[in-house]
């Protein structure tokens, strides 16, 4: 087996950098879609680019490499501890390289194993075949998009469809439910896994393996292919957008499967992933580890360029904002502006803002840029530099957001999704805003960093610690302004009203 370590750690790397082909095009149609000028279509625009990027500089498609899991058949009598063992190894190399961030967490205290092993981590499920090779399959999910996944029981209750009966409407209705839930936060346009019926725990792992079809396939079965296209339609009908800014594009895949399940349960168990819908397969020859065969890409044809230009070409609209930020620059702003940061800004994402609550900050935040962001870095000699650097979903922080804004003085929080009630008001009360970048975008806005300036709460480990950056050229959207506006809130309440229209 002397090739299997480069094999697995090229199927790591290209997983992680380069977007399949089916999922290219799906991206590609939903770019041409959207009206030009939108905020969609700028969100889109900068996808397009950021894709590009990714596979020119070999870098994370998103700074969120998610839980590593890999689906692995092998022939009877190939040593399954050893492959085991090769694949822990080439995640470890990963890491190491920055194909990987390391996203292991020990549950109880909190620490970051920085390699990206530890118990039940990475996630393997094997099964034996009859065929002479071993196929890898490797998803790599991100943690906006696996919180998005969504069970529903039913009979149940929707939120503007009502009731979801145990049969294939009430199906139609969780689907299109688990869709317009997702919004902005799991980074849409998205993609639906599915698995009708089954137990609690086997539902979402169906769910999530209906995630290694191909978008531009169909279902076998042909109840569930007609299903799957009226998803398509109707989920696409609802508004909800890229990034969550209203648009024609959603969702760009559905794909569902049924299982036998207990008469007294009904499950429908959807795994939703984002537009950077990384998985990639490799056959390998049993004897060498070799590469025999790449599945969901031809690695003899040329990658098409997604990007049509410059990702996100200026107007001469966009406001410039320099740190430290006055209040009445603030207030200046409304929801819908183009907003481009120059100077120093803070990451912080759960247990920066968890730390916050209780200790004063490492550094003066007054008049500062704080952005939701866990990012890829490496350190070259004695400095530091990103490697990936896109924003996370930022709801997460909303019990914390609005006292980190009052007590500190924070003007700008960056993120993803936007945030709830709580810190609408204190943007309003403080004069502070917020702004959405582009979820995904790892290597978009890695470009704009200038310089890594420092690092404090370095113990919490590389994504959640306390980055200190001078940026240059980052560009996000204003969508809570310090007036009492949210572009998110519109966007529920509207797409919530498309939805209602959708019940028969």
């Amino acid at each position: 087996m002397q090739f299997l370590a480069s094999s697995l750690l090229e199927l790591i790397t290209q997983t992680s950098t380069n977007l399949p082909p089916d999922v290219r095009a799906a991206m590609g149609i939903a770019t041409r879609e959207e009206p030009a000028g939108t905020q969609a279509s700028q969100a889109l625009n900068v996808i397009a680019s950021n894709i590009d990027m990714a596979f020119e500089d070999k870098g994370p498609i998103c700074q969120d490499t998610g839980m590593p899991t890999f689906l692995i058949h092998t022939p009877v009598g190939v040593n399954q501890i050893q492959l085991k063992k090769a694949i822990r190894e080439a995640v470890v190399e990963a890491t190491r390289t920055g194909k990987l961030r390391p996203n292991s967490v020990d549950s109880l205290t909190g620490k970051n194993s920085g390699d990206n092993l530890g118990p039940e981590t990475p996630v393997f499920h094997f099964e034996q075949w009859e065929e002479d090779e071993i196929e890898v399959k490797l998803i790599l999910k991100g943690g906006g998009c696996e919180n998005k996944n969504i069970q529903y029981s039913v009979p149940c209750t929707l939120d503007h469809l009502g009731r979801a009966d145990r049969d294939l409407e009430g199906v139609r209705k969780c689907i299109l439910h688990a869709v317009w839930q997702a919004q902005g936060q799991g980074c849409a346009p998205g993609a639906l896994g599915v698995c009708i019926g089954s137990d609690r725990a086997h539902g979402y792992y169906v769910a999530k393996e209906q995630l290694f079809r191909t978008l531009d396939d169909t279902n076998p079965d042909p109840v569930l292919a007609k299903l799957e296209a009226e998803i398509m339609d109707e989920a696409n009908r609802l508004g909800v957008g890229p990034m969550g800014f209203g648009g024609k594009s959603s969702l760009i895949g559905c794909k569902i499967a049924a299982a036998n399940r207990l008469p007294a349960s009904y499950f429908v168990s959807v795994a939703y992933d984002c537009w950077a819908f990384r998985r990639l397969g490799v056959r390998l020859d049993a004897r060498t580890g070799a590469i025999t065969k790449w599945l969901y890409r031809d690695p003899d044809r040329a990658v098409d360029c997604m990007a049509a230009g410059e990702g996100f070409p200026l107007t001469g609209r966009e406001v410039i904002l320099t740190p430290p930020i006055s209040e009445e620059q603030i207030r200046a702003l409304k929801v819908g502006d183009v907003v481009i940061i120059n100077g120093e800004m803070f990451t912080g994402r759960d247990q920066v803002h968890a730390y916050l609550m209780k200790n004063a900050p490492p550094a003066d935040l007054r008049g500062s840029v704080l952005y939701h962001c866990g990012p890829v870095m490496l350190k070259q000699g004695e400095e530091w530099v990103m490697k990936a650097g896109g924003p996370t979903t930022s709801i997460r922080e909303e019990p914390y957001q609005a006292h980190v804004i009052g007590e500190y003085g924070v003007r700008v929080v960056i993120g993803k999704g936007g945030m709830g009630p709580k810190t609408l008001a204190a943007l309003q009360q403080h004069g502070a805003v917020y702004l959405n970048a582009i979820g995904g975008a790892a290597q978009f806005y890695a470009r704009t960093v200038e310089k890594v300036l420092g690092v404090d709460l370095f113990e919490f480990g590389i994504p959640e610690a306390m980055w200190r950056l001078r940026v240059k050229g980052f560009m996000a959207i204003v969508t809570m302004d310090a007036h009492g506006h949210s572009l998110h809130a519109k966007v529920e309440q509207a797409t919530g009203e498309v939805l209602e229209t959708l019940k028969r």
